[in-house]
């Protein structure tokens, strides 16, 4: 018994230690966000903001189109997570369902997708959207979003679809149902919570990715956060510490809104993917 207690008390320990370690740098980000110039260059910094203003979030939305780049990555991120969500989620019932060499060609490529370094590509990728006309756009950002982040929503809607006995399936065809009811009815309503833990993935991705957004996305009007984020970053390199840090933290805002608001949904999709048929 006493052992029991001293290793349940030695896990809490670690994940309050591993809790402290992933909150302090959101804690900080939040302290300087409202701390004042003065108090920015202190050379004794404190958590609490002795004195707390609002004047760095003014600062930012008056030096940077925050609201506009907020928006743009909004478009951008919605519309990858429900694009690649839906072409995922047909392709994933049917590796699930039928397996053979496509499944394994599919469950490869999705290996090589995720090795394959991405800065190799961006220059055939910036010809073929150059072509397209999609160069400084959002569209063209949400296709390569779209392409980016489909073969690990594929790999994981494959894990939530096995997860389904066949047999709801089958016993559904034997009262009747046929095949589009049968997965309107049955099977998409088992799969929500990994459909929803899969949405949520490509976009919070599509929203944090900075790299194919600084590339194709060229005027200001057009540009999402993470690049406008940059720009309170000087050609020296000295960064604006205190409008900076206010932009980061209204950034990072939508994530943990979403994740707070869904946060059940997504913890009874991964459950379910964990189990294997």
């Amino acid at each position: 018994m006493r052992t029991s207690t001293t290793a349940r008390a030695g896990q809490y320990a670690a994940l309050l230690a591993y809790l402290v370690f992933l909150a302090f740098p959101f804690l900080w980000l939040i302290s300087t966000a409202f701390k004042p110039a003065r108090e920015l260059g202190s050379l004794h910094p404190t958590w609490i903001p002795r004195d707390p203003t609002l004047d760095n979030f003014r600062q930012a939305f008056d030096e940077q189109p925050l609201l506009q780049a907020a928006l743009n990555s909004l478009a951008a991120a919605l519309g990858a997570a429900v694009i690649a969500v839906l072409v995922a989620t047909p392709m994933a019932y049917v590796m699930a369902r039928r397996r053979g060499r496509l499944g394994r060609a599919v469950t490869g490529w999705v290996v090589v997708s995720q090795a394959f370094p991405f800065v190799l590509l961006i220059i055939p990728l910036f010809l073929v959207l150059k072509n397209l006309g999609l160069i400084n756009s959002v569209p063209g950002l949400v296709m390569v979003y779209v392409v980016w982040s489909l073969p690990f929503a594929l790999w994981m809607l494959t894990g939530y679809v096995r997860a389904v006995p066949a047999e709801l399936e089958e016993a559904a065809a034997v009262d009747g149902a046929g095949r589009l009811r049968t997965l309107v009815s049955v099977t998409a309503p088992l799969l929500a919570p990994g459909i929803v833990a899969t949405a949520l993935f490509a976009f919070i991705t599509a929203w944090n990715e900075f790299f194919f957004a600084l590339i194709l996305l060229k005027t200001p009007e057009r540009q999402t956060l993470p690049v406008i984020l940059t720009h309170f970053i000087g050609a020296e390199g000295v960064a604006d510490l205190g409008p900076l840090a206010a932009a980061a933290f209204l950034a990072t805002l939508p994530s943990l809104v979403i994740f707070a608001l869904i946060q059940r949904r997504i913890t009874g999709g991964m459950l379910a993917g964990a189990v294997k048929s």
